[in-house]
């Protein structure tokens, strides 16, 4: 297994797309990249904490490869978005790639030069090493599923998890 964490706007809408791939193990809401040791979501929220909402993704290569779980990455949001996605605004939505090595961090620059082909303006995605993730509050996990008819949900997550799904057919489990 290997995991890889990203933050790319809302995590509500990353963890309802990993989830209906293939090969994806797990997929844990949390927060990352900043100062506050175990932040809340209220205090992520305030934009004072450093952290971005994040999901960490745990993964089978052999079933779907680290490169599709990326490239994924770079379809369900807008990375030349600097620290929002849409209505979401604030570093805690920004876009970024947390690394745990060395390997991890070069994946991740290649993902990133694959973007820069198909994706117009500059990708503001940033390459952070990993540090701590502070997983996010119970309510947080799976929220897609819990709230199918929750207005953001409806409104931001299933149109991402459509196109996911329709980019990425061969990946998606089978309904």
């Amino acid at each position: 297994m290997q995991t890889l964490v990203l933050a790319g706007g809302c995590f509500w809408c990353l963890d309802a797309v990993y989830r209906v791939l293939r090969g994806v193990e797990d997929v844990v809401s949390g927060y990352v990249g900043g100062a506050t040791a175990n932040p809340s979501y209220e205090q992520v929220c305030t934009g004072m904490t450093g952290h971005a909402e994040a999901v960490a993704v745990t993964f089978d290569p052999e079933v779907i490869p680290a490169d599709v779980i990326l490239d994924v990455f770079f379809t369900l949001h807008d990375p030349t978005q600097l620290n929002r996605q849409g209505a979401d605004v604030g570093t805690q939505y920004r876009s970024a790639m947390f690394y745990a090595d060395a390997e991890q961090e070069q994946l991740f620059r290649d993902a990133l030069g694959r973007a820069a082909t198909y994706w117009e303006g500059a990708i503001v995605t940033t390459l952070e090493p990993l540090g701590t993730f502070y997983r996010a509050e119970e309510y947080h996990q799976d929220f897609f599923a819990k709230n199918p008819n929750q207005g953001y949900c409806l409104a931001v997550a299933q149109p991402k998890v459509n196109k996911v799904r329709a980019s990425y057919a061969s990946y998606v489990i089978a309904a």
